[in-house]
């Protein structure tokens, strides 16, 4: 079967999004005839060369270079006098259009494969093709949440208003897909009791084991990293979930950690951090990285990870990264939703700034508590979140359901909703 896919940035093994990207595709590309359209940001000219195992499977790949980033106010503001999406409208440029319809016309295919509900909802696709979607979020879970969690009148009113736009336009993509893909069982539910029909599967998130592996012997500088009482937060900055819970821990919880524990130290390590982010480190025992070639260092650094996330959807890669270094975890409650985790075991779960800073100090002041949920995590992800053990959950649900003579129709299994 040859499959037409269509990604609105460019899929990398090594981070976030990408990462899910990569290895789906890579899984679907085994399986059948692939060809790619990705959306091409911040002037990349090319899928980097990490992504070689995934380019050799492709028969072919188009870049599609977006508007300039310079425009993107200005385009919110035009969407708000249409009344339509920008959450939409930003997966989905004109060029993008062009480029499907011009693949289209030049060849056959049997299913089209989208990368979000939402970069569905913005095309116009072929109703007679059957249509694959990869969710990393449910979307109008995440507006709604961040709708519910804002305090800033502007932005509470605009997170609304792309809620009551998104959510109708995110529920018909999936009603209407052939498959829908998404992070968890507790997605797959909230769908199911919305959409009764609509056939969903579980495909988690992962992480590579071989690339975040913890150090197989603690050096001298490790050690005193260790005894530096470092706390560690990674994520993309320019991701507004993420810098939301980073000011959040820096307000609420970092001077409580600071007061018991004075040597501590926060490195704050992501991309693109706004000026909110960048003047915390202004804070006593704060660092702002910026951007970084490779979170690893950072990670292996840490005495404890933290993940304050308050506003959220799908389930969160920064976790499963840190837990295959084998470093101990706190995170909130939203923070860890949807993984296979217990508090306790696995990592430390708390969501009031008082518990969460407790829990904080406790591990930094209990290094074999650290070691034994680190070693716990790390057997976590070997077991259940390998992208290897992704893929092959994503083969089972393949082959539980082929497409019958071009059309959408399924076998049934118990794999899918």
């Amino acid at each position: 079967m040859k499959l037409l896919a269509v990604v609105p940035y460019l899929p990398a093994p090594t981070w976030g999004g990408g990462a899910r990207s990569f290895y789906v595709l890579k899984a679907l590309a085994t399986r059948y005839r692939v060809s790619l359209i990705a959306l091409s940001r911040g002037g990349e000219s090319r899928i980097s060369e990490d992504c070689q195992p995934l380019l050799q499977r492709l028969q072919s790949v188009e870049l599609v270079p977006y508007p300039a980033s310079r425009w993107r106010r200005w385009r919110q503001a035009v969407n708000i006098v249409r009344g339509e999406s920008s959450a939409i409208a930003d997966r989905c440029p004109p060029a993008l259009q062009v480029a499907l319809d011009q693949a289209l016309t030049a060849d056959s295919y049997q299913a089209v494969y989208v990368d979000g509900a939402l970069t569905a909802a913005g095309l116009r696709l072929p109703a007679s093709l059957p249509l694959l979607i990869l969710q990393h979020n449910l979307e109008y879970e995440l507006l709604y949440r961040t709708y519910c969690t804002e305090k800033g009148w502007l932005r509470r009113w605009y997170n609304g208003r792309e809620y009551r736009l998104v959510k109708p336009r995110e529920l018909a993509c999936c009603q209407r897909a052939a498959a829908v893909f998404v992070t968890s069982e507790r997605e797959r539910q909230l769908l199911k009791d919305i959409l009764p029909q609509a056939c969903v599967g579980v495909v988690p998130n992962g992480v590579d084991p071989s690339f975040f592996a913890p150090a197989a012997e603690e050096t001298s500088l490790e050690s005193e990293r260790e005894a530096r009482l470092r706390v560690v937060f990674t994520g993309s900055l320019d991701y507004y979930p993420n810098e939301q819970a980073v000011l959040y821990f820096a307000h609420q919880c970092w001077p409580l950690i600071r007061g018991q524990l004075p040597a501590a130290e926060w490195w704050i390590v992501g991309r693109n951090p706004p000026w909110s982010v960048r003047r915390l480190a202004r804070l006593p025992g704060v660092t702002v990285t910026g951007t970084v070639p490779d979170v690893r260092p950072y990670l292996a650094s840490a005495s404890v990870v933290v993940v304050p996330l308050r506003i959220g959807s799908g389930t969160r890669l920064k976790i499963l990264e840190a837990l295959a270094m084998k470093k101990a975890v706190v995170s909130t409650t939203l923070g860890a939703e949807g993984l296979a985790v217990t508090s306790g075991r696995h990592l430390l779960l708390a969501d009031a700034p008082a518990d969460f800073a407790g829990a904080v100090i406790a591990l930094l002041r209990d290094a074999d508590r650290r070691q034994a949920l680190g070693e716990a995590g790390r057997r976590l992800v070997e077991q259940e979140y390998s992208w290897e053990r992704c893929e092959e959950r994503l083969e089972d649900l393949l082959a539980a359901q082929e497409f019958l003579g071009g059309t959408s129709l399924f076998r049934s299994s118990s794999l899918w909703g």
